[in-house]
């Protein structure tokens, strides 16, 4: 269930640059309208691609590992 999530995600960040690459395709993107269509276009596809950045961190595919987090580290000591 979670990797038809991760899909979906995936597909619709590209869905929304496939959009932003429409604009400009049209020539539409120095008025004000393609200006900001392209802006909203590009924060969904950061939040698509966010959750898909996180998925696979935590499923430990992209990133470090769980277990080498800095909270297992001893302290060192200054004298």
């Amino acid at each position: 269930m979670l990797l038809v999530m991760l899909l979906i995600s995936l597909l619709l960040g590209l869905l929304s640059l496939a959009g932003i690459v429409w604009i400009v395709i049209v020539g539409s993107l120095l008025s004000v309208d393609g200006l900001f269509m392209s802006l909203i276009l590009l924060t969904l596809s950061a939040i698509f691609f966010l959750n898909v950045l996180l998925e696979l961190r935590d499923r430990g595919i992209f990133g470090k590992d769980k277990g080498a987090s800095s909270k297992g580290l001893p302290a060192s000591k200054t004298d």
